[in-house]
């Protein structure tokens, strides 16, 4: 089995953020070494268009067989580019496997544990996919959009004649929202389809801060203060760090 882990370099709201420091380590390698305890993948493949960020990812063990291009590392490249990409660049092995993780780094929170559930859980289904998923704090039946220059509900629906956005939340849909922490594909399909998404989509649910993603600087200090006051599983690294070396 292959993990994929996507850590393009070009990250505007926090510079650099996938070799972040966090509690002395780049923020990748708690990707790379949840992978390497979760003892389930055969290769984990890190994807980036950084010679540094190919270096860091060796150094924690993982393995970098190329840089990625420009042309699919933009900001607003989506993924099926570069798992495109990485796939081909190792068509005999890769296409070999059944089954890829993609494990993005800016969950440093999501444990080998995590990752071992979601694997169980995605065998016992007859599911193409599984995507992680956490409840939303804010529903969407509750939100709006701008046509020209007024509002419309996002969700125009009702219950009993009375607009969602009238009603107590309460009332409304459980709604979910995706987290960055994983998604697992069937190989072969991505193959046919161009799709990771697939078209039955099991819904891995994220536990407590295990789906945190570090998006925004904000998210800078709700990290920090997790780990300061130790409410947090989080992958331990027995390795000198690379800001070490």
């Amino acid at each position: 089995m292959l993990a994929l882990i996507p850590a393009r370099s070009g990250s505007l709201r926090i510079p650099n953020k996938n070799i972040y420091n966090v509690n002395g380590h780049p923020l990748i390698a708690y990707t790379i070494v949840s992978a390497i305890e979760s003892n389930i993948f055969d290769e984990i493949v890190v994807c980036t268009d950084s010679e540094e960020y190919a270096a860091i990812a060796e150094y924690y063990g993982a393995k970098a067989p190329g840089l990625r291009p420009a042309s699919i590392s933009r900001k607003d490249s989506p993924d099926c580019e570069w798992v495109k990409w990485i796939l081909n660049l190792n068509e005999k092995d890769y296409f070999s496997y059944e089954i890829a993780f993609i494990l993005r780094p800016t969950s440093p929170f999501r444990t080998s544990q995590t990752i071992k559930r979601a694997y169980s859980e995605f065998l016992n289904s007859d599911a193409d996919t599984l995507r992680a998923v956490k409840p939303v704090s804010e529903h969407p039946g509750k939100m709006w959009v701008y046509q020209q220059d007024k509002i419309i509900p996002l969700i125009p629906l009702s219950i009993s004649g009375v607009p969602f956005h009238s009603n107590q939340t309460n009332k409304l849909f459980d709604a979910f929202i995706q987290d960055a922490s994983l998604e697992i594909f069937n190989i072969q399909n991505f193959q046919k389809t161009n799709s990771i998404t697939g078209s039955s989509i099991m819904p891995f649910i994220s536990s407590s801060y295990e789906g945190f993603d570090l998006n925004i600087p904000n998210d800078l200090i709700i990290m920090n203060e997790l780990i300061k006051n130790n409410n947090i599983q989080m992958t331990k690294i027995n390795k000198k760090s690379w800001f070490e070396k």
